[in-house]
């Protein structure tokens, strides 16, 4: 199968630079490109794209608000959006996530790590470093924006203790194979828990489970280091 992406950026010279790249690929291909935030709403509901590369600061509307309208509109479930930032970390990353993003590259990314980052998201994982994530969750995440709660307490309650349990490794940046490795099974039963974990709480994918977990109490943000 082709993975089709659709370029959201306003430099021109990077979108044609992520072009010539995406396009050297046989298994995917650019369907577009746009300019601004909604200029790529626009083309998503048209092209229906697999992935949108979207970067956040964009004139008009930016990739933020594009993200939120790309990732609640039930059409677009099949959708995949990855932020691509110049700060790996910051809050408009953590509000993208939390709107239903699956992950983000930095801009000065290498071009094997982007095409290695569109695979990723495509076959429906998150591109989450573990490093990024616990600082987005430590700073961001598991302070929830005012309305932008994502799982109370007792929604969890559909989870059997095993998903609660990978669920919670997963919130903290594990890979499947080092979670198999704690929990003595095979990385596609850990798969397997993931995945039900999602459809039971009606998360998008990974990233979003993430997010749950933490806004939730499953988990709770490590303590911020002390300087000295």
């Amino acid at each position: 199968m082709t993975i089709r992406v659709l370029l959201a950026d306003d430099q021109a010279l990077l979108r044609a630079t992520f072009r010539i790249l995406i396009d050297s690929c046989a298994d995917m291909e650019v369907v577009g490109e746009a300019t601004d935030g909604a200029e790529a709403v626009t083309l998503t509901r048209e092209l229906r794209p697999d992935i949108v590369l979207m970067d956040i600061r964009m004139p008009g509307t930016d990739g933020l608000a594009a993200t939120a309208a790309v990732c609640a509109d039930p059409a677009l479930s099949a959708v995949r959006v990855l932020i691509l930032t110049t700060f790996e970390v910051d809050d408009y990353v953590a509000q993208a996530l939390r709107s239903g993003a699956s992950g983000f590259l930095g801009k000065d990314v290498t071009a094997e790590a982007l095409l290695a980052g569109i695979r990723t998201v495509a076959s429906g994982e998150s591109l989450l470093s573990p490093t990024a994530t616990r600082t987005l969750i430590s700073r961001f995440l598991a302070t929830p924006a005012p309305g932008a709660r994502l799982a109370a307490p007792e929604q969890l309650r559909v989870l059997t203790a095993r998903e609660r349990e990978v669920m919670a490794l997963a919130a903290q940046g594990r890979s499947n194979e080092e979670i198999a490795e704690k929990l003595f099974v095979s990385p596609l039963t850990v798969r397997t828990h993931v995945h039900r974990a999602m459809t039971k709480l009606d998360a998008r994918d990974r990233a979003q489970l993430v997010v749950m977990a933490y806004q939730s109490g499953l988990v709770q943000p490590p303590p911020p280091a002390q300087d000295g």
